[in-house]
């Protein structure tokens, strides 16, 4: 940034902070707190925007029951032709299918993981205003490079984890905030950004590839 361009911003600042008291704090002034916390909606509508919204972001998106997720994570892996698979310690084994090699985590180098096909996670919740999913390092999710070094990210979410809001899923996630060793990670599509010259490149920092299967009453297979 320029001399100019800094002593403009500051300048700036000092214009709009003018009319206040130097013996005024921040917590001298109510900042009224009025927007909509949470989202009424049904719960079909919330899965339903969610779903729209991740889709948004070119992402795949499939609605499975939980009798038959075992067979469409074995589908989404074979599409993938996914055979080395890092896979947090805690997901059940019956999440792995047959004809493929869990690499276990913890203990895997970031070369390990850089050179896995994919990852399969569960993850904490999942935002229908933004189409986000939120990892916080809790069951079945692992450590956050899990979600940034494979290039190929396979996510698990129940209908039930679907919030409507950005200010519902804060508050749920506020406790694990304050906790050392859990960050928390929103994902929102496929890991992308852009250069200079606004060329989209995905894959930078994080996964290229993003699939998503929701769990719950309805099966796409079935409509």
């Amino acid at each position: 940034m320029s001399t100019s361009a800094r002593d403009a911003i500051l300048a700036e600042i000092r214009r709009s902070l003018s009319d206040v008291p130097r013996e005024e704090s921040p917590g001298d002034v109510a900042v009224p707190h009025d927007y909509r916390a949470s989202d009424p909606s049904p719960r079909a509508e919330l899965v339903e925007a969610f779903i729209e919204r991740v889709r948004e972001y070119n992402s795949t998106v499939r609605r499975v029951t939980a009798d038959r997720l075992p067979r469409a994570i074995a589908d989404s892996l074979s599409n993938r032709g996914v055979k080395r698979l890092v896979v947090p310690g805690d997901v059940p084994d019956d999440w792995v299918p047959s004809g493929v090699t869990p690499l276990r985590d913890p203990g895997l180098t970031n070369d390990q993981l850089e050179a896995a096909d994919g990852v399969l996670s569960a993850c904490a919740l999942g935002i229908a205003q933004t189409g986000t999913i939120a990892l916080d390092a809790g069951p079945g999710q692992g450590r956050r490079a899990l979600s940034l070094l494979p290039d190929y990210h396979l996510c698990v979410i129940r209908d039930d984890q679907i919030v409507g809001l950005v200010p519902e899923a804060v508050a749920l996630l506020a406790a694990v905030a304050r906790s050392p060793g859990r960050p928390i990670t929103l994902i929102s599509g496929p890991s992308a950004t852009s250069d200079i010259e606004l060329s989209r490149v995905e894959g930078v920092h994080g996964p290229r590839t993003l699939e998503v299967l929701v769990v719950g009453d309805v099966d796409d297979d079935d409509r």
